[in-house]
């Protein structure tokens, strides 16, 4: 018997083949490509016959039963991977605004955009197939309808969804001119370690992928994608003779990079309170501080980020739309327990 097979299914080429030789001869189709591919289980091969991805002798066999004879040519195609199509979820959902073309909708803390890897239910996504039916917009694909910008899972606060193709091509212009010739703002309220010399400043550089670890975002110098984000001091908290603890402070995109905000703070030596990722040199902060702060500061479980103003020109009817969203509950919280230190 010759064949082609390899041992990770992963490593496999499109195609599997081989020709039956006398001992296979007789034995069923299932049970013979079992003993040739132990890559995949009896199981999947079953899966695969029937679903049409199993010839003989180039005709389709879907039937795993099938007896094969001595000089029988076989071959198994191996489908592309295909990520689940996400599916309606009854999850409650803070609608801002909404009219036929689009939706604005205030995302708590913890809930996901849209379907990934680790993350293919129970998503916001999710909850707007649920809502809005089959209205909502496909040009962003089958895992991201109607999805024009989004913020992390552990950011708070307002995002705009296009339900219509319409919608989502005048939207998707306004975010990618990031607001330098139309109406489009985004604002977030940012609690961060220790307070700039300055009130205000700009930050300009470049992010990518992180070198050594590619879950992770970096500041890089020669290579990346341009990232601009412009902040200023609302409030600062501390002792007046010490060092400030920590600031409130607004930061405005202009550019919408992944992690944006959250890798530019920390570049500048003020990451986000919380922020486990950027921030991890900053726990023992916490461990200094005196109850019922220090306990205030070590529960808060996300990085204290809050996308509380949007607004945008209605991408139909022309007109501007600005919304604003209070703080959240835990930030609110911890807010409060800063400005009392």
């Amino acid at each position: 018997m010759t064949e082609n097979s390899h041992e990770d299914p992963a490593d496999l080429e499109p195609d599997f083949s081989l020709t039956v030789d006398a001992a296979d001869a007789g034995g069923r189709l299932d049970a013979v490509l079992a003993a040739h591919l132990e890559a995949l289980s009896r199981n999947r091969i079953q899966s695969l016959i029937k679903s049409g991805d199993v010839t003989v002798g180039g005709a389709k066999i879907v039937e795993p039963k099938y007896r094969v004879n001595e000089g029988d040519a076989l071959c198994l195609t191996l489908p592309e991977a295909e990520d689940p199509e996400p599916q309606g979820e009854d999850i409650p959902i803070n609608v801002v605004f909404e009219d036929e073309h689009l939706i604005v909708v205030d995302k708590p803390a913890g809930l996901v955009v849209h379907p990934g890897a680790g993350n293919w239910t129970g998503t916001l996504v999710n909850a707007l197939i649920h809502h809005c039916g089959d209205s909502l917009s496909g040009i962003g694909g089958i895992k991201r309808p109607g999805i024009v910008h989004r913020i992390d899972k552990d950011t708070s606060g307002l995002l705009v969804v296009a339900k219509t193709d319409q919608a989502h091509q005048g939207l998707a212009a306004q975010f990618a001119d990031h607001g330098r010739t139309g109406p489009l703002e985004r604002a977030y309220s940012a609690l961060v370690w220790g307070a700039p010399s300055s009130l205000k400043g700009t930050i300009d550089a470049n992010l990518a992928r992180s070198q050594s670890n590619r879950q992770k975002i970096a500041v890089v110098k020669t290579s990346g994608r341009r990232a601009i984000t412009h902040w200023q001091v609302k409030e600062r908290f501390g002792k007046d003779d010490q060092p400030a603890l920590a600031s409130l402070m607004e930061c405005r995109l202009e550019t919408g990079r992944t992690h944006q905000i959250r890798v530019h703070m920390a570049h500048i030596g003020h990451p986000l309170i919380g922020d486990n990722d950027y921030g991890s040199g900053f726990k023992t902060k916490v461990n200094r501080l005196e109850d019922p702060l220090r306990t205030l500061v070590g529960d808060f479980s996300r990085q204290a980020l809050h996308a509380g103003l949007l607004a945008f020109e209605h991408p139909v009817n022309g007109k501007t739309l600005r919304f604003e969203s209070p703080y959240p509950p835990d930030f609110a919280k911890l807010l409060s327990g800063l400005q009392k230190f």
